[in-house]
C-alpha cells in the first residue's frame, strides 16, 4: 500500500470543476487518476460514478462558475466531497421508471457505504465514502 496511506493524516486532493456539460466528465476522470495514484483499494469505477452523480446535481444547480471537488483519504476509506453554493439541501427523488434523470442519489445511496449533505458558508457539500476493499488491489 501507498505510504501516503500509513499516515495518520488523511491524503487530500481539492480539484475546482469548471461548471458546463465536462465538468463531470472531468470529475471522473480525476478521481480515477487519484485513485491510482494513491493506489487506494476502492473500485476506480464506481468512485468514478459516484462523484459524476454528485458533480451533476451541483452543476444542474450551480450559479458559479465553479464547484469543487475534494477527495480525501484516511487509513480505512475514500471520501469524495463536492462544494457548490446552493443552499437547497438534496433529497431523493421518487423518479417514475421511464425518467431520464432523477436516480443519482439513489444509486449513490446503494452503492457508498456512507453518503450525506452538510451546509458550508458558501452554500452545501455533498459526500460519499468508501471503505477499503480487503483482500485484492486496487482496480
Amino acid at each position: 500500500m501507498n505510504a501516503m496511506l500509513t499516515s495518520t493524516h488523511p491524503v487530500a486532493h481539492h480539484v475546482p470543476l469548471t461548471t458546463g456539460l465536462a465538468a463531470a466528465a472531468e470529475a471522473r476522470t480525476q478521481v480515477r487518476a487519484i485513485v491510482r495514484a494513491w493506489q487506494v483499494p476502492v473500485d476506480a469505477y464506481v468512485v468514478a460514478l459516484l462523484t459524476s452523480e454528485l458533480v451533476t446535481n451541483a452543476v444542474r444547480n450551480e450559479a458559479d462558475p465553479t464547484v469543487m471537488l475534494d477527495v480525501t483519504c484516511s487509513s480505512s476509506r475514500l471520501r469524495v466531497d463536492v462544494h457548490d453554493t446552493s443552499r437547497a439541501m438534496p433529497a431523493p427523488a421518487d423518479a417514475p421508471a421511464d425518467a431520464e434523470t432523477g436516480r443519482g442519489l439513489i444509486i449513490v445511496g446503494a452503492l457508498a457505504d456512507e453518503w450525506g449533505f452538510y451546509a458550508t458558508p458558501g452554500g452545501k457539500a455533498v459526500y460519499f465514502t468508501l471503505a477499503f476493499q480487503t483482500g485484492g488491489s486496487p482496480k
